[in-house]
């Protein structure tokens, strides 16, 4: 099945067992600048499960360099204890383990250094927009000293290796771009002087480490910025690299970590092997092996990569978050067991984002492998008893974890859907331009079903009357959610043609209704996420003129955190569509919307042949409130409990078996009696 994937590898004095790397990435797990028990639960999780090579998230190499709060201080020789317990977790699997060490330069703040920012130029960042100290001489020695102790540091904790992060966020990029290196001494000017603070890096590091350990250097291909660097520099700085004898191994990245994030963490809008342009290009000129990244979400894909010659590694990091067991899946060809990565960037970058640990949409025990939650076995309970059945109504994304969590818990499992397929509005999501990825959603959970002999019930509505005849010891609710009008529409309306057609945008998804081109629709979003844009995009293509309203100060705004905000708004340059921020329904007036800037106040009157409304729900449980009148032993997750996005429907199915066991440990009226 693989011709290279699994084929060992030397990187200087280092052999791998296989090709897949856990390339370096953010998790936010850190405590006082320090390693924790998570990172090494998580390092330890991704070596049990078959990676070939981890390469840590940055470690800073000075003061100056703080730009996010929960960054490790590699400069502070207390990380080195925390050094050892991560390593030493990862060796007992046989997976060597590099640390990767940084300083970020201008693309940081002083927000939490209280010190200034030090860069190549006093050029902000657009994204920090802080202007930089230009370092001197001095203090750029001062920073390569940095480098060399934090590598000390590392190698005396235990490090099999280190990678220099000199690409998307790095005071080492900052010098070799023309874009934010105008300096006019021997530190800036041509390529070859741009290029010194690597090679000086470079030359430190390795006699501090010394021969036994490996050295890698990660360069980015194209900033994808005005002014900065493109692949033919990219190119020439790798052979600068290889010629210096001293680096095992180079990796590859493309865009910058502020202006152009989205290419660096790519949602799913981007193709997978976007970036293989970079490795490709290098690996032709330099003589030591090239890590490929860009997305990389199955073995296959992987190791056609490597057989194609474009790269001699591959970065997995996604894909190992969603599953920690990748590369063993992939190794004993179980590719259908594999949970493959939705790339949809809702619990890894966006949590990241928000300042938040790093987690995942599908794979709750991902950032809470440390703490994992208690483990629930009702076969062990038992006693000599029945198996606790339990009948799961609605086989969405929570009724579809639920029927997994409680399966693997020992409880005999009923999953009954009333609609032809499972997957609730993930099947909707699925179906909309650029989101077809979000059905592997599904697909993973489906797959862990028939390996756990679970069967689907279709086709079949439960009533209140059916509850007492599923004969089940508990039921769980997760019937999601329906569409739910804003206050200032008095009835959804569409079949005379003087009349605005107001719809549910989920009904167009579902072609309930389908607008003509030429006409105009009207696309009102509370939700600020995919079901508006969507909706647009698949207008758009079909000729039909938009009108995009929000109550927000800015369109889509959530799309910010998962980076598909600037591809979105790219994508709707130039075409049919007009932008109404801040702006209110106040309400339908046959074919024209009144509505409202509830900044200044201004009343308006727009026209549209059609209404379609991204609104917030309302939870589908009547038959929730139904079981707890008949007594039965009931709980409501995912959207019928509280209408909200996938990864919290996810939780609670997760955490189904925790909450029966306290249903099925004690009557209801007794834990009522002790709540009082």
């Amino acid at each position: 099945m693989y011709d290279y994937l699994f084929s060992p590898l030397k990187l200087g004095p280092i052999t791998l067992s296989n090709r897949i790397i856990f390339s370096a990435h953010l998790t936010n797990y850190a405590v006082d600048q320090l390693p924790t028990d998570q990172h090494v639960k998580y390092y330890q999780a991704r070596a049990n499960g078959g990676a070939g090579l981890i390469i840590t998230e940055e470690h800073s190499v000075h003061p100056t360099d703080w730009p996010y709060e929960k960054l490790i201080h590699g400069f502070d020789k207390k990380v080195i204890e925390g050094y050892r317990a991560i390593t030493n977790a990862v060796h007992a699997h046989g997976t060597p383990i590099f640390a990767q060490i940084n300083h970020n330069g201008s693309q940081a703040s002083g927000m939490y250094s209280r010190r200034a920012v030090w860069g190549a130029s006093p050029i902000y960042d657009p994204l920090f927009r802080e202007v930089p100290h230009e370092v001197t001489e001095d203090e750029i020695f001062e920073v390569i000293d940095g480098y060399a102790n934090v590598a000390k540091n590392a190698i005396e904790g235990g490090f099999d290796g280190i990678e220099l992060q000199c690409s998307h966020s790095s005071i080492v990029r900052c010098f070799l771009s023309g874009a934010t290196n105008h300096r006019s001494d021997r530190w800036g000017g041509d390529l070859q002087n741009r290029s010194r603070l690597m090679l000086e890096i470079i030359d430190r590091v390795r006699a501090t480490i010394g021969p036994d350990k490996a050295l890698g250097v990660r360069i980015c291909g194209d900033e994808l910025i005005e002014g900065g660097m493109r692949i033919d520099e990219a190119v020439e700085v790798a052979k600068a690299v290889d010629a210096t004898k001293s680096v095992d191994y180079i990796n590859s990245s493309i865009g910058v970590a502020t202006a152009s994030l989205f290419a660096i963490e790519a949602s799913m809008a981007i193709p997978p092997g976007y970036s293989l342009f970079i490795p490709s290009a290098i690996r032709k000129e330099v003589s030591i092996p090239v890590v490929g990244v860009g997305r990389f979400k199955d073995p296959l894909q992987a190791d056609k990569a490597i057989a194609l010659g474009h790269c001699d590694l591959v970065g997995v990091v996604r894909g190992q978050i969603a599953d920690p067991d990748f590369a063993n899946k992939a190794k004993g060809k179980d590719l259908q067991a594999i949970r493959y990565c939705l790339s949809c960037n809702q619990e890894c970058v966006g949590r990241m984002g928000l300042n938040r640990w790093l987690g995942c949409i599908e794979n709750p025990n991902t950032g809470r492998e440390a703490t994992p939650e208690e483990k629930v076995n009702f076969r062990s309970k038992a006693k000599g008893q029945d198996y606790p059945k339990v009948a799961i109504i609605g086989a969405g994304p929570a009724g579809l974890q639920a029927a997994i969590s409680l399966s693997q818990a020992g409880a005999i499992v009923a999953l009954i859907e009333a609609s032809p397929n499972p997957g609730g509005q993930i099947l909707l999501g699925a179906s909309l331009p650029a989101r077809n990825e979000i059905g592997d959603l599904v697909r993973n959970q489906l797959n862990a079903l028939r390996e756990l002999g679970v069967e689907i019930t279709t086709n079949t509505k439960i009533t209140e009357d059916d509850l007492a005849e599923l004969n089940a010891d508990a039921i769980v609710v997760a019937s999601g959610s329906s569409h739910n009008k804003p206050y200032w529409i008095s009835d959804y309306q569409g079949s005379d043609e003087d009349q605005m057609s107001i719809s549910d945008v989920n009904w167009l998804f579902e072609k309930r209704v389908q607008p003509k081109a030429g006409e105009t629709a009207i696309i009102f979003d509370e939700l600020g996420f995919h079901q508006a844009t969507s909706a647009a995009t698949y207008l758009l293509d079909r000729g039909v003129n938009v009108v995009f309203i929000t109550p927000s100060m800015v369109i889509a705004q959530d799309l910010g955190v998962t980076l598909d905000l600037e591809l979105w708004r790219a994508s709707m340059a130039g075409r049919n569509i007009t932008f109404l921020r801040n702006t209110l329904g106040t309400h339908v007036a046959q074919k024209t919307l009144g509505t409202l800037n509830h900044i200044i106040g201004k009343t308006d009157s727009i026209y549209g042949d059609h209404l379609f409304l991204a609104t917030h729900r309302r939870s589908n449980n009547e038959l929730y409130h139904h079981a707890l009148q008949a007594k039965i032993p009931a709980i409501a997750i995912g959207d019928a409990l509280s209408p909200r996005r996938a990864h919290s429907a996810i939780l609670e199915g997760q955490r189904a078996p925790q909450s029966l066991a306290l249903l099925l440990g004690e009557s209801r009226s007794s834990r009522l009696g002790a709540l009082r």
